[in-house]
Order: C-alpha cells, then structure tokens, then sequence
C-alpha cells in the first residue's frame, strides 16, 4: 500500500490536511477559474480546436493532478507553448473538420501522458536537463513567434489558409494591403490586449479577466457581431463524456511525433517551474514523480475530449497569490468551471474572437526571451548562435521539426565535450602544490622520461581514438626520451568497450618503443571495469597509483634522473637553518 501513495501525493496531503487551510483553497479555486476560463478557450482555439475543449482541457487535468501530482502549489491546464505543436499536427491532418482534429489532439494527449507515465515509472525524470538553457529558448521564442503569428488573422478580423509561419506572414502582410481587415475587431483586439499588457505587472488584479470580460461586454451591448466581429457563441451544455480518439493508419506516425514532443516540451517547462515553486516553499521535488502526475493528467484529458496540457507560469502564481495552500484550490476551480458548463453556458456567447487572440498573443510574448540571451552573448557567444539556430529552426521548418531539430543539438552540444575534450601534459611549477597544465603554467618544469596527462572527459567510443592520438602526440613532443606515460585520470568517469580496446592498442604501440602505460589517481568503478576488460592485469597492477605524487616518487625510484622539486629544495633551505 505504502507503494501505491507514494504515487498518489493528493492521498498523503488530504490525509495531513488542516481545517485552517480551507477557506483560503476555497476562495484561491474561485479566483483561479475566472482566469482559466478565457484562457482555456484562448488557448484550444489557437491549437485549431472548438473553444469548449479548452474548458474540457481544464477541468480533467486539475482533478487529476490533484491526486497524482506531486506539487501542492502547481497548476496544470492548456499551455501556449504547446498550441503550435498542437496546431502544426492537427491541421495539415484534421482538413479543417474540427470533430477530427478534436479526435487528433486526443490522442496527442494520450501519447504524451503514455510517454511522461513510463518515463517517470523509469526514472527517467533526468532526461529534460539535456536541454540547455540557450537550447530552450531558442525553440520557446520559435515556438513563441509561431503562436505570434497564427494569432494575428484572428486580431485583424479576417482568416487565411495555415502554411507554415514565415508563409503565413507574407499572407497575413498580403491580406492587410487588400484592404481585408476588420477595423472594428482590431480595435477590440488591441484594446484587450493593451489592457493585458498593461495590468500584467499588478499581480492582485486579474488582467486577462479584466480585458476579457470588458470586450465581451462590449461586444455584446454594442451588438458588434453585426459588424463582422466574430464572437464563440453559446457553448455546448454539460461536461465532457469518456471517449476513445481512434485516429487512421495514416495518421499514428505524426501523432506520435507530436505527442513525444510535446511530453518533452511540457515536462521541461513543468519540472523548471515545480523546483523552483519547491525552492520557494521549501519542499523537496521528485522529478519522476512529477513526470508521472503530468502524464496522468495528458492520459486522462485524452479520453475525456481534451488535448495536450502543460503546467502554467501565468496561472500558477495567481493562485499563490490568491492564498492557494494546496491541490484543493485546482479542485475548486475545476467545479466551478464544471458549474459554468451546467448551468450557465450562454455566459460567453459574445466573447469575440479577436479579444481571444489578445490573451494568446500576450502569453506568447511572455515566452519570448531576450535578457538572458544578451548575457550568454556577452559570456559565450557560441550557445547565443545556438539558440538563434533553434529559433529558426522552429521559424522556418515548423513546429515539429524544429523541436526534432532542437533535440537533435541538444544531443550535439551534450557529447561534443565528450568528443573532443581537453587533455594537458602536467609539470611541475615552482610554489604551486600539484602538477599542472604547462600551456597555463608556461615555466613548469617536466621530468625527464616522464610524461603525464591528463584526459579530461569520459573514455567512450566517440574519443577513444582521439585520446590515443593524444597521447601518442604528448609523447612525440616531449623533449627528453620518454620511459613512462602516466595518464592522470581523475576526470575519468567511465570506459567502454571500445575505449578499452583502443588503450590496449595504445599499450602495444609504446611497448614497441620501450614506454610503459601507467594510470593515477583512477577511479575503483573505472578500475573496476579496466579489471573485467582484462587491461589490469595486462597493464600490471604496480603500473596504476592512487596519486600523481606516487607515480612520480615510483618513477624517480625506478629510473635515475636529474630531478629535483621546489618543494626538496625549501626543505633543505629550512634544514640549514640553525636552531
């Protein structure tokens, strides 16, 4: 049993929870969905979905992440960043029938949540950290600027055919010279989204409700529709019913694309924000089991009309700040959401597309990034270009794609330390403890026959070759004869098959010139290994010291050369002293 709650934490916490905590989740889950409301609708439209299922969206993934989810504080619901990943699969696939890209992005969520479940089950909970920070926001500000620009025929008053966003900018410019824009929704729009923008920074005033409910008001008292604003209508009465998504043969290679996308996209921006939500309060996170709340919620909302969701960094902080202690403020405020749709589904019928749009286009611009970009230009101009690659990756290939291609350096950028690492000969410097890089320390002093380097990285396939040639080259440069190489591999951390054949080929070739292979200061795991390969013993046990110190002392003992350390001669310099 004990098993089965550490995967359900809303057990634990109902089961600690204190009277006292009630009304302040009570009213937080009130405020909390005036807010989630018109940004679930926002957000389902700019995934190319009916607005009801935005509501859907909402309502399934805060019960559920309820009882799996491991923050208290985290809230869960349709995401931005993830419309246009959402978008760029449903659409070129739905052919504009919403009920099948309704059915698509169903199952989108169940192989995202499919995906984020076994991933957490397997603790793999580590694998969003190979994204770097240049890495994500280079495809954030991408993705950003796709939502960005899939937004803006709603602002204007007008629709054009989806193809791909630097297209999609030369349609919307072509559709503005025609003279297509509706003057009257462009003004609701840019009034709504100016209102946003500028409430965002008084966190205790609910900006996005604010605009939102006046251009619905508007709207509706003006009777602007008859003016060519489109508005949502009357929403459909009742909660969303169980529902299997059964998509064609054609359809299951981009749905599964999109869907492990998405569970990667998702898990990354929600473990961001859950440590830094536990750094906060002082909580510690489980990453895995945060991976398996999230996949709960994308597996339920699946099969309840729904589509893709991801934590929220906007949603979230509101119900901090409305006094939220726990999951039971996302319960609250899936019940009332769930109250709308039962008892008052007219309530947004004037709410215009345009002012929609605003809440899309303000969120994107929160994604977007460029701060922090400007400090790793200063500091590291080559992961800047790594990003702006990214970005328009995501900008010119799509959405898709560009993820792929994102992962894809983010792969790149992790195993190139690893493919060509540094390496150094170490000498020795005059008053410095240690034996040290003599490219740093130009005046290092080397013993003669001796050699050490030091190899900075793993030993695996992708270096091995290049840690030979290394080595061999520190050897072929040494200005004295050389009679030992001592590699110093404290930096070490493991050797495969591959590097292990490739130091017995090492071993082999300077044998034939009379140079024994020796190793410091190397790891028991890493030793370990080298014993199962056969190289221990190969090699010889006295040949592998747990210092660079005891490999120069058993040098100097074995061979007579002229050698004399800094560290001698003070001794000597204080012995002549008289007492």
């Amino acid at each position: 049993m004990k098993h089965w709650i550490h995967w359900l934490p809303g057990v634990r916490t109902l089961r600690q929870y204190e009277a006292a905590w009630l009304p302040r989740d009570i009213v937080a889950g009130f405020v909390l969905a005036t807010m989630l409301v018109p940004v679930g609708i926002a957000y389902a439209a700019a995934s190319g979905l009916p607005g009801i299922h935005g509501l859907y969206a909402t309502i399934v993934p805060l019960l559920i992440y309820a009882l799996f989810g491991p923050s208290r504080i985290l809230v869960l619901g349709p995401d931005s960043a993830l419309a246009a990943v959402i978008l760029g699969v449903v659409t070129p696939l739905s052919g504009g029938d919403p009920l099948r890209a309704v059915t698509l992005a169903g199952m989108m969520a169940i192989v995202s949540g499919t995906v984020c479940i076994l991933a957490g089950i397997a603790r793999l909970g580590f694998v969003t950290e190979l994204l770097s920070k240049p890495i994500r926001y280079g495809y954030m500000n991408g993705i950003a600027l796709t939502v960005l620009i899939s937004q803006l025929p709603k602002l204007f008053g007008f629709s054009i055919e989806s193809d791909g966003p630097l297209r999609n900018l030369w349609a919307i410019a072509s559709a503005i010279l025609e003279g297509r824009t509706n003057l009257v929704a462009l003004a609701i729009g840019l009034g709504t989204l100016t209102v946003i923008l500028l409430l965002k920074n008084h966190k205790w005033l609910p900006g996005i409700l604010v605009a939102v409910v006046a251009a619905t008001a508007v709207v509706g008292a003006l009777n602007l529709a008859r003016y060519g604003v489109q508005v949502l209508g009357p929403l459909p009465q009742g909660l969303p019913g169980f529902a299997v998504p059964l998509i064609g043969y054609s359809d299951i290679l981009p749905v599964l694309i999109g869907g492990t996308a998405i569970a990667l996209v998702s898990f990354a921006d929600t473990s961001v924000l859950s440590r830094s939500y536990a750094a906060r309060l002082g909580t510690p996170v489980d990453p895995n089991r945060e991976m398996v709340g999230l996949g709960a919620a994308n597996l339920a909302t699946g099969f309840f009309q729904g589509f893709p969701i991801s934590s929220s960094s906007s949603r979230t902080p509101v119900a901090e700040a409305a006094g939220a202690r726990t999951q039971l403020t996302s319960v609250v405020g899936a019940l009332v959401i769930a109250l709308l749709l039962l008892a008052a589904p007219n309530l947004l019928e004037h709410l215009p597309t345009a002012a929609l749009a605003a809440v899309v286009i303000a969120s994107a611009i929160g994604l977007i990034e460029v701060t922090d970009l400007k400090r790793i230009y200063r500091i590291q101009q080559w992961e800047f270009w790594l990003s702006i690659t990214c970005f328009i990756g995501v900008a010119v290939l799509g959405v898709i794609p560009g993820i792929g291609l994102a992962i894809a350096i983010a792969i790149i950028e992790f195993l190139w330390d690893g493919w060509r690492p540094h390496s150094a000969v170490l000498g020795r410097a005059h008053g410095v403890k240690g034996y040290h890089d003599i490219t740093r320390y130009p005046d290092a002093r080397l013993i003669p026959g001796l050699v050490l380097f030091r190899w900075d990285a793993p030993l695996f396939f992708a270096n091995a070759e290049f840690f030979k040639e290394r080595a061999l080259d520190a050897v072929a440069k040494s200005p004295t004869p050389v009679r030992w190489l001592v590699v110093t591999a404290e930096p070490v951390t493991s050797v495969d098959v591959t590097a292990a054949d490739f130091i017995r080929e090492l071993d082999e070739t300077l044998q034939a010139k009379g140079i024994e292979l020796c190793f410091a200061e190397l790891k028991d795991p890493v030793k370990d290994k080298l014993k199962r390969f056969g190289l221990f013993t190969l090699l010889g046990e006295k040949y592998f010291f747990p210092t660079i110190g005891a490999a120069v002392s058993s040098f100097l003992k074995t061979y007579d050369v002229a050698w004399e350390d800094w560290e001698d001669q003070n001794k000597g310099s204080t012995d002549d002293i008289p007492g």
